[in-house]
């Protein structure tokens, strides 16, 4: 990954958990990762465990941040939230998957979350 590219996924994680807060989750963990994939945020929202995604983009010539989602991907996702939730002891609580999309311009930040925006199966 480019450095360019490392930097531009921190901006928008940092405003993802900015907004996330913001909507009343907590942020239980930050780049959570693991053999097999990594979890932008982790955060809980009421009593459900949500795990995110996040996706910035700079411009529209790759489509929406949240289109970048692939089932590959989802498969990954899953995995990893199945071991956070078994070594947090956590696998009895109700637990959903969000993105957050991010669409930087030179306007500023388009943030769009989109809840149990997949089932992870």
């Amino acid at each position: 990954m480019s450095r360019d590219r490392q930097i531009l996924g921190e901006i928008g994680e940092d405003l993802a958990c900015e907004e996330l807060r913001r909507r009343g989750y907590e942020i239980l963990a930050r780049r959570y990762r693991r053999r097999g994939g990594e979890i932008d945020v982790i955060a809980s929202h009421g009593p459900t465990i949500v795990f995110v995604e996040v996706k910035t983009r700079a411009g529209a010539e790759y489509g929406a941040g949240v289109e970048a989602v692939s089932r590959l991907k989802q498969r990954r996702l899953a995995w990893v939230a199945t071991d956070f939730l078994m070594r947090q002891r956590l696998m009895d609580r109700p637990c959903r998957f969000d993105v957050v999309s991010i669409d930087l311009s030179a306007q500023g930040a388009t943030i769009d979350v989109f809840e149990n925006a997949f089932d992870g199966t």
